[in-house]
């Protein structure tokens, strides 16, 4: 393999890593079996004996810190012991989706965004009563919007994830270019429309943005990337429940129109290293790509916010999470389990094996990387000011993709439209034709509703 395809495939699995799960099949999830009814309550039970874990098989060092933290919690005590199954990325989702939830284990991990599905049809359970409220309190809030739904709280993360822009000092200097300091002084879409229209002055081929476009856009990049863009200009991808007068919004519908309008400037990057071979000066990514852009620039690289497009600053937010399956009979046990995952030291192995934003605020506070003067301040900074998935208002930053078991139709329509805005159509008929197609699924499904 080639050093430019290693990377590019190195890039593409960190960025599955962290929760976006690029191929994951999300839009199978819709047609699960039967939802609602009453909530599925797993079983205390005894809190000895042993208990089964399931977990995606990402990168090579996060599934080595996962099985140091099992086998640290096993030999800690003789009380429980942890069987723990590694299943391939690829596979995960499928996976869960495909088991009943009588066959399901005591504790799996899941990706954020597919939660609320899996509550919907019973087999994930609440796991308040299980935890402790010391880790409860020590999740970010942040990471508890993800994991929340009616009061109750379904999964917790070790990590999670942001977006932002990445920028070469030296190019942005070369341009003349005056560029954001932090979350607070976020470029205007029009400064940004300036920045690059000023760069693409400079360069030789006016390519002068990367935004992973070799990753595609009609699936969950294209969400978790660019949904920031609705939710910046006041819109949402769902508002009470429906997407017509909120996905399709005017502000939304020019936010998108401007973003369509950058198309020119944005470098195909078809090797996954436009950025780091200094050909475009921005890239509009997560903090996954830091280790690579850090040593590739060096003291070059600056971290910037995502521009304003009127309502504030946003990002995505949220990534895999633990939580305790709806027909486990040792819940008891596997809190006690989550507890240990969830405590400083696991945290800290794990995001100091993937990169991620810890998700307990003691570990995200001591990380080298995110905490205060910290590299990737900024990413902390915006998870500070969490938005939950439906008050977006211009003060928070951080919004949680819609907790509702029909976000895979949600994802899908709306990277779809994203995908053909780009391509050219008509934001404005891409956006009203999305909005459509997720009322009218929400509509069958009688609004997805969770008891």
């Amino acid at each position: 393999m080639s050093s430019s395809n290693r990377s590019t495939s190195r890039r593409i699995r960190r960025t599955a890593s962290t929760g976006l799960a690029l191929v994951l099949p999300l839009a199978a999830l819709a047609a699960c079996g039967g939802g609602g009814g009453s909530d599925a309550s797993a079983e205390a039970g005894s809190g000895e004996g042993t208990i089964s874990v399931w977990a995606h098989q990402g990168q090579k060092s996060e599934a080595a810190a996962l099985q140091n933290a099992v086998k640290s919690f096993n030999s800690s005590q003789d009380k429980v012991k942890v069987e723990l199954k590694l299943i391939p990325e690829t596979d995960y989702t499928k996976t869960i989706t495909a088991t009943d939830a009588s066959e399901l284990p005591d504790v799996l991990e899941f990706d954020g965004p597919t939660m609320a599905n899996f509550v919907y049809n019973k087999k994930l359970a609440p796991i308040d009563d299980f935890v402790s409220a010391k880790t409860l309190s020590n999740a970010t809030d942040a990471s508890k919007a993800q994991g929340e739904i009616a009061g109750k709280h379904y999964g917790l993360g070790m990590f999670d994830s942001g977006l932002g822009m990445y920028g070469s000092k030296k190019l942005l200097d070369a341009a003349g270019v005056t560029y954001p300091k932090g979350v607070d002084d976020a470029w205007t879409a029009d400064e940004f429309d300036a920045a690059l229209k000023a760069l693409k002055a400079k360069d030789s081929d006016g390519k002068v943005l990367d935004i992973q476009e070799g990753n595609g856009l009609a699936n969950e990049w294209g969400t978790y990337g660019f949904a920031p863009i609705v939710w910046s200009a006041g819109g949402a991808l769902l508002k009470d429940g429906k997407a017509e007068g909120a996905l399709d919004s005017p502000a939304a519908v020019s936010a998108l129109k401007t973003f369509q309008s950058w198309k020119s400037t944005i470098d195909p990057n078809t090797d996954g290293n436009a950025f780091a071979k200094g050909r475009v000066a921005l890239s509009w990514v997560g903090h996954w790509m830091y280790p690579a852009y850090s040593e590739a620039l060096g003291d070059d690289l600056v971290v910037l916010p995502l521009p304003d497009f009127g309502d504030g600053p946003k990002t995505g937010q949220g990534s895999w999470s633990w939580g305790i399956g709806a027909d486990s009979k040792n819940a008891k046990a596997a809190g006690a389990f989550m507890d240990f995952l969830l405590d400083d030291a696991n945290v800290t192995a794990m995001t100091k094996a993937n990169g991620a934003p810890p998700a307990t605020k003691s570990a995200l506070a001591a990380s080298e990387l995110y905490k205060p003067g910290g590299p990737l301040q900024l990413f902390a900074d915006q998870l500070a000011k969490p938005c939950g998935d439906s008050d977006i208002s211009k003060s928070c930053v951080a919004v949680t993709r819609p907790v509702t078991a029909g976000y895979p139709v949600v994802t899908e329509k709306f990277s779809q439209a994203l995908n053909a805005v780009y391509g050219g159509s008509d934001p404005k008929d891409a956006l009203a034709k999305a909005a459509r197609a997720i009322d009218r699924d929400f509509s069958d499904n009688a609004g997805y509703e969770i008891p």
